[in-house]
């Protein structure tokens, strides 16, 4: 059940997502890092531009753990009102903290895309892929924020989660899909024979490579 390496957990991946296969409306979303090089090998399969999308929790103040809201590419802050009213939490301590992820989302993203935008996601089919998912809280704050982007629809999708975490998503995203569903699932890393995290440099690269290689029916540049 285990995977050699997220490249071989992608192309696995991309099997149970063939019906997305050389459709024009489909792009493919990875989450940094490990999710993009699962993405890269998704999008490859299915004949669909990859992008990069890239989410930073917003900890409540003393409760690094705890999400009072994310914020995510495309300049899209998503908040949680139960976690926001339950401890009271000012807008000042709110713009605060959004501040300082914000100058860590951009930065990744100026190294990611040197200045290129999000591709345009109104209207199309997105899949959103990760390389696991464990509680779920990273997806989700991705799909939020997503929806404010006005996609057609949302695919979560991801080689290995917890039962739990899938269950989660399902009333969120559109549709999910996952290759493996271990229970107890423990950890991301234990499904995973080279667990080993990559560089902003290597991601980099590989959004570059996905650019310039021609999808089905494109003559190469």
């Amino acid at each position: 059940m285990r995977y050699r390496d997220r490249r071989e957990a992608g192309q696995r991946l991309a099997e149970r997502l063939l019906d997305y296969r050389d459709r024009p409306d489909v792009v493919v979303l990875g989450l940094p890092r490990g999710g993009v090089v699962v993405a890269y090998e998704v999008a490859r399969r299915l004949h669909a531009p990859l992008d990069v999308f890239v989410v930073r929790k917003l900890g409540a103040p003393g409760q690094q753990e705890l999400a009072m809201g994310a914020i995510a590419s495309g300049g899209v802050r998503v908040l949680n009102p139960a976690v926001v009213e339950v401890w009271g939490i000012p807008s000042r301590v709110i713009e605060e903290v959004t501040g300082q992820e914000l100058y860590e989302l951009e930065r990744r993203e100026r190294i990611y895309r040197g200045g290129r935008p999000l591709m345009q996601l109104e209207g199309r089919t997105v899949i959103l892929v990760d390389d696991g998912i464990a509680t779920g809280a990273t997806m989700r704050a991705a799909v939020a924020a997503l929806r404010k982007l006005n996609p057609a629809r949302i695919v979560a999708a991801a080689p290995t989660a917890a039962p739990q975490a899938c269950e989660l998503l399902a009333s969120e995203a559109d549709e999910v899909v996952c290759d493996i569903t271990p229970d107890p699932f423990y950890s991301v890393s234990l499904w995973y024979e080279d667990f080993t995290q990559h560089s902003d440099e290597e991601i980099r690269e590989l959004l570059e490579r996905a650019a310039r290689e021609p999808r089905e029916g494109e003559e190469p540049g």
